[in-house]
């Protein structure tokens, strides 16, 4: 069976047997028996390389051990609030600090960005995903909104709707309106600033030419 393990663009987590492009965590998730008990643990929640210094990581899910989260892709795992790891991506790291400063002065360390983070990503009262309203033709490239109430990302003129195996079909973007923004406002504007990581960006499936036109 499946571990649930897998993080959506909304930050849930979801039974998937696919791993996808990018790794993380957010603390341990999960009881003795593997089962995931709450949505978080702690304010550092980070997106790391698939492979690295040929560690090995399994079995998943230990006692007691974080809890191995997988992404479709770095785009998926800033608009559940992840940010790059400083150990296995450390030049991604570096170049997301030199950004942060230019958008936080006087904030420093992972600590910092961690508690920014998490009040951008977290809704206080309900403790789900928090959302914010924006201007659909603001939006960079490799953000989340959502539309009719499911996550798309927003690509080139395009909308590419969201699943665990990619992206499964594609809307027009270009009709000028108010949308609903997945991705949290700070890591919107690193999007912004040509954000450009070690691990995959999008997923292969979001090439115009293997999607299928609505």
């Amino acid at each position: 069976m499946p571990l649930r393990n897998r993080v959506t663009p909304l930050g849930d987590l979801v039974a998937e047997p696919g791993r996808g492009l990018v790794y993380g965590n957010r603390g341990c998730l999960h009881d003795d028996r593997g089962r995931i008990r709450r949505r978080y643990a702690g304010k550092r929640w980070i997106a790391c390389r698939l492979r690295f210094r040929g560690w090995h990581r399994e079995p998943l899910v230990r006692p007691g051990r974080f809890t191995e989260l997988f992404f479709l892709d770095e785009s998926t795992a800033f608009a559940a609030g992840h940010r790059p790891c400083a150990l296995c991506r450390r030049e991604d790291y570096d170049r997301f600090g030199e950004i942060w400063r230019s958008l936080h002065p006087g904030e420093t360390g992972a600590g910092a960005i961690d508690a920014q983070l998490h009040a951008e990503r977290v809704e206080p009262r309900t403790r789900g995903h928090r959302l914010n309203e924006a201007a659909l033709a603001d939006v960079p490239d490799g953000a989340f909104v959502l539309h009719d109430g499911v996550p798309f990302l927003v690509l080139g003129t395009e909308l590419l709707r969201w699943s665990t195996a990619g992206y499964v079909e594609r809307l027009d973007r270009t009709a000028p309106r108010r949308t609903t923004l997945v991705t949290p406002p700070s890591l919107v504007e690193v999007l912004r600033a040509g954000w450009d990581p070690l691990v995959p960006l999008v997923h292969p499936s979001a090439v115009p030419d293997r999607l299928d036109p609505v």
